[in-house]
């Protein structure tokens, strides 16, 4: 399994890691070896200033977006870290851990590809990478540690937002375990077909890539993101929940590329 240069001890936080996503953006200082302190915050909000009030003198910056205005603001904030070769931004020219066998590397998500990194390195291969996000994505390695392809899907969010968007009557519900699959309101019908639905959902999918790898030997499924926990309660086909897997992942491709 690859592995990244060996750690510097847990008190230096030698990194801000920054991982923006549709919704939110984390950001995380990191010594070599582990996570420090994660903080979280609405991405549609983030200025140039917000990013330049995370950064720390000598800190290296690894840097993941899947938005583009915000991804340029990140980049005039940390300008000078840029010019002194103390920023990487994550794309499929750096070392990942991971090889690629995919048509166009470039149209890969920076997430997926710290997702990959994680994956890869904390629990091997084959594996799939499911990231309860915005979207649902699936991020699938080969037996051989290579990042294959994946899947998109709509969040849980976005299915329930759709249909109080797209009703009269049916109100905006917070996704949480159902008490029953026999809703005996609107709101307990809603959160049954969604709840129960989209695990239907995540379950179909995890059993046709696994026919489609043919692999015989164990599968690592990984979930991650923000609805991670509630989905993967009572599926059995999802073995870890790693809360900030892409985080992770931003941690392991520092490791792996600066030197």
């Amino acid at each position: 399994m690859p592995r990244g240069p060996s750690p510097t001890p847990k008190s230096a936080p030698e990194y801000l890691l920054i991982d923006i996503s549709n919704s939110f953006t984390k950001f995380a200082s990191a010594s070599r070896d582990a996570l420090r302190r994660v903080s979280c915050l609405p991405t549609p909000g983030l200025t140039r200033r917000a990013f330049a009030s995370m950064r720390r003198p000598g800190q290296k910056i690894v840097l993941s977006s899947v938005v583009p205005d915000k991804a340029r603001l990140a980049l005039k904030a940390f300008a000078r870290e840029a010019a002194r070769g103390l920023l990487l931004t994550v794309s499929p020219s750096l070392d990942l851990g991971a090889g690629i066998d995919y048509p166009r590397p470039s149209s890969i998500g920076a997430d997926r590809l710290a997702n990959a990194a994680a994956v890869r390195h904390l629990y091997g291969a084959p594996a799939v990478v499911v990231d309860f996000g915005t979207a649902v994505t699936f991020d699938i390695l080969s037996p051989e540690g290579n990042y294959i392809g994946g899947v998109i899907a709509p969040g849980l969010e976005a299915m329930t937002d759709y249909l109080f968007d797209r009703t009269a009557l049916l109100p905006r519900i917070r996704p949480s375990e159902p008490a029953s699959a026999i809703g005996k309101s609107t709101r307990a019908a809603m959160l049954a077909g969604a709840v129960y639905g989209y695990r239907g959902l995540v379950r179909e999918i995890l059993a046709q890539i696994r026919r489609e790898l043919g692999v015989r030997r164990p599968l690592h499924v990984v979930a991650t993101g923000g609805y991670a926990t509630l989905i993967s309660a009572r599926l059995p086909e999802i073995k870890r929940i790693h809360p900030n897997l892409t985080l992770e992942g931003l941690r392991i491709i520092g490791n792996l590329n600066f030197h």
